[in-house]
């Protein structure tokens, strides 16, 4: 089956947009908090008794805090996976609408959508490529919007960068850790997932805008 053959109709983007602006404000709302609690951490400082992970499987009892950092990172983690499905619909219901509207064959087919994010190498640039794409079939004669590059910029900078990293195969009693050793480079992990949420949301609401005006009209 042609992936470009496009649909005879557009699709509504208004709900999918307001699912896809919730979840990235709530991601953002989460690591805001997360970094608040990570703040909180260095200012107390370390106990006593050593880091929760004492090593050789042992663990410490964890302190308030300490616990109250492992249920804010928990629903951080649950609202990551709400906004992945969210943001995805999203994308997929503007790249269905972009298919109609454009006159030509659009760079990535539909699968792109989803692997574009985890392919090595290929996810340096595909999804960017995807809403570029989207815009420029939803609205030709307007470049593309800033927010766009800073939204893919900044999720490079936590993908690549040594600070975006800390996350990678790390517990949450290691990340209680380095927030009491090294909570800078905490910091600046959480300013770039912040960052980009405020960013993807004004991408999801220019783009969805430019449809809509198609829909309207």
């Amino acid at each position: 089956m042609n992936d470009d053959i496009a649909s005879p109709s557009l699709g509504p983007v208004r709900t999918t947009a307001r699912w896809a602006v919730a979840a990235l404000a709530l991601v953002g709302a989460a690591w805001v908090a997360r970094a608040l609690w990570q703040l909180q951490l260095a200012i107390s400082g370390m106990p006593g008794s050593g880091p929760p992970d004492q090593g050789d499987g042992q663990h410490r009892p964890l302190t308030g805090l300490e616990n109250a950092y492992h249920l804010v990172a928990a629903a951080g983690d649950v609202l990551t996976v709400v906004c992945v499905i969210a943001f995805l619909s999203w994308l997929l219901r503007v790249r269905d609408n972009a298919r109609v509207l454009s006159s030509q064959p659009l760079r990535y087919a539909g699968l792109w959508v989803y692997a574009g994010w985890i392919v090595p190498i290929a996810n340096l640039w595909v999804p960017r490529g995807i809403v570029a794409d989207i815009h420029r079939a939803s609205a030709p004669d307007e470049r593309l919007p800033r927010a766009v590059n800073w939204w893919w910029g900044l999720w490079l900078a936590g993908m690549l960068s040594g600070a975006g990293l800390v996350y990678a195969d790390s517990s949450k009693d290691e990340i209680i850790a380095r927030a009491y050793n090294d909570v800078p480079l905490l910091l600046a992990a959480d300013a770039t997932v912040i960052g980009a949420a405020v960013a993807g949301i004004l991408v999801v609401r220019a783009l969805s805008a430019a449809q809509q005006r198609h829909l309207d009209g």
